[in-house]
């Protein structure tokens, strides 16, 4: 980890905090890092080109709701707080 100084538009932070239930502006910026990681990984992923289209259309289950369970997620804690040593 490491401590850093950013210009960050802050209406757009509280937006992603108040529609993730974050608490912190920490966990929010590492969640938005997280985030554009796994989409990049999966659209990097996709471009692969090695599956066809058919077999992407029986890949998922239609049950599947990936926003229940994004909402079920708990962000992970990653130290002790400030100043407790």
């Amino acid at each position: 980890m490491m401590k850093m100084t950013m210009f960050i538009d802050e209406a757009l932070l509280a937006r992603v905090m108040d529609l993730t239930g974050l608490k912190t502006k920490t966990e929010a910026v590492e969640f938005a890092l997280r985030e554009t990681e796994r989409r990049a990984k999966i659209v990097r992923f996709v471009a692969d080109e090695t599956i066809a289209a058919d077999e992407w259309r029986g890949a998922m289950d239609p049950e599947y709701d990936i926003t229940a369970l994004r909402a079920a997620e708990k962000p992970k804690g990653y130290g002790s707080k400030r100043g407790s040593r």
